[in-house]
């Protein structure tokens, strides 16, 4: 490295400058006192751990994901987190272990080893919210809503909601073998009919083509009429899709709905429910979430859990296209007047910008300057 690539970060690594960084700020305090009113206590987990308890019952995607180091200390393995739910599951099983219902809500960076997106970061800023300990519907609406509000308040419009419920390929694809199973699963997930096609030529028929159809069930809700009755765990599931459907459609009838009954994103760890937000004319989901049962049993405590995420510097983009408002200082000269320094005190207390006077170059927010008048500092407009 030389002199002159020294300021270069890596690639899908990136800081926030004076303006950004307090927009983010603003919102995040927002958004987390937006949790607050709906009962979701604050956690901040550390930014790293034991790599057994960050890589626990979220599937293959996460250990891909984690930066690992070695700890100096017990010469143990680390990771940086790359998700921050491990972290929640971890405090709800073992550091409080309420018999009760729970809810967590927690802001914070995270580290990816490569971006999860064409375009995306490796560090994004995780907002996100969790319950633990009731595995109903109204569960999953509450989250959802929460979900829903979260955009909301960080100005985000038009939002489509993406419902899906892994039970239904779970059923269907239980019946293939090991790595027949695995291979169909990642064709679903492309949504590849020609590889599903070949896949399945051995297949029973009549199996082969429930999956099949599966891989083209998406759209409106008429979706759910299209679905093959008669398998338990299925009608089920859409049972439950019909369910939370028409409840938020009654508190958010803006909030366009879409059903894709083939989504397999979580397929690993999600139970039920899966949701995803997003606006027109951006490829990657604003939030996501779903049902995560039981990912707390690697800790002792098997409990329900739903929960969603979003990044704030994705929302930051696009809810912010106005350039945020000239910050007002007041100047003060840099000298040891106690009148001025209590003066000064007094202001800061009141919520003011003040800045000290240290060179001949005056910071360029000051619009206000304290002056000594009759004995009195008093603040005065700068010309």
């Amino acid at each position: 490295m030389t002199t002159d690539d020294r300021w270069q970060l890596p690639d899908g690594i990136e800081e926030l400058l004076p303006g950004p960084a307090s927009r983010v700020e603003a919102l995040r305090r927002r958004l987390l006192d937006l949790h607050r009113g709906w009962g979701y206590q604050l956690v901040m987990p550390p930014l790293v751990e034991f790599t057994e308890s960050l890589l626990i019952g979220l599937g293959a995607d996460i250990d891909r994901l984690t930066f690992r180091v070695t700890d100096q200390m017990s010469g143990r393995s680390m990771g940086i987190r790359a998700d921050i739910t491990p972290q929640v599951a971890r405090i709800d099983a073992h550091s409080l272990a309420d018999k009760g219902v729970s809810r967590f809500c927690y802001a914070g960076s995270v580290l990816h080893t490569r971006p999860t997106t064409l375009l995306g970061s490796r560090s994004p800023l995780k907002l996100g919210a969790e319950l633990y300990g009731d595995a109903s519907l109204a569960a999953d609406i509450e989250v959802i809503s929460l979900m829903l509000e979260t955009l909301g308040a960080a100005g985000i419009k038009g939002m489509t909601l993406d419902l899906g419920h892994v039970g239904i390929a779970r059923c269907l694809l239980a019946e293939l073998d090991g790595e027949l199973h695995d291979s169909v699963y990642e064709a679903l997930q492309r949504k590849s009919l020609p590889d599903l096609e070949k896949l399945l030529e051995g297949v029973d028929p009549g199996l082969a083509a429930r999956v099949l159809e599966l891989a083209g069930l998406h759209g409106g809700l008429e979706v759910l009429d299209q679905v093959p009755t008669g398998l338990g765990d299925i009608d089920a599931a859409i049972s439950e899709l019909r369910q939370v459907a028409a409840a938020i459609a009654e508190r958010y009838p803006d909030v366009d709905l879409y059903f894709d009954l083939a989504e397999l994103r979580g397929y690993r760890y999600h139970t039920g429910l899966v949701f995803a937000a997003y606006v027109a004319e951006q490829g990657r989901a604003l939030a996501n979430g779903g049902r995560y049962d039981d990912v707390g049993q690697v800790f002792g405590r098997p409990r329900p859990a739903t929960g969603f995420s979003t990044d704030l510097m994705v929302l930051l983009d696009l809810a912010d296209a106005e350039e945020a408002p000239r910050e007002s200082a007041i100047a003060a000269p840099a000298d040891g007047d106690a009148a001025l320094w209590q003066a000064v005190a007094r202001l800061r207390a009141a919520g003011e910008i003040v800045i000290n006077d240290l060179s001949a170059s005056r910071d360029g927010r000051c619009d206000r300057q304290l002056t000594l008048r009759d004995g009195e500092w008093t603040v005065e407009e700068l010309e």
